[in-house]
């Protein structure tokens, strides 16, 4: 890997390993928007402060934007998103080979 395609990828890394900042995304997956209590109450277990912060850092990287109707994934984000479409299968396959090997 060329070692400008690893700096990008350690710096989209690095806004994804901050707590909360998938489940940010994920929670808005659907395309629908979400407000700020709406939000809390999808991702879960999430402050207000540790939110606005996620939100901030989010939209300064162009992942989420705010509209009338509250918090959206920009077409940035949804691209981000469709990338990461195979996840859910994966975890699922993934939870049920270490539940055989426990």
């Amino acid at each position: 890997m060329r070692a400008k395609e690893n700096a990008a990828i350690n710096q989209l890394f690095e806004k994804l390993e901050c707590r909360y900042a998938l489940r940010v995304l994920w929670a808005l997956k659907d395309g629908h928007p979400q407000t700020f209590r709406l939000l809390q109450d999808s991702v879960g277990g999430i402050t207000p402060n540790t939110l606005n912060t996620r939100i901030k850092e989010l939209r300064e990287a162009g992942f989420v934007d705010h509209g009338s109707e509250g918090y959206v994934v920009t077409p940035s984000g949804a691209d981000l998103l469709r990338r990461l479409s195979d996840v859910p299968a994966f975890a699922s396959r993934w939870t049920t080979g270490r539940m055989k090997t426990v």
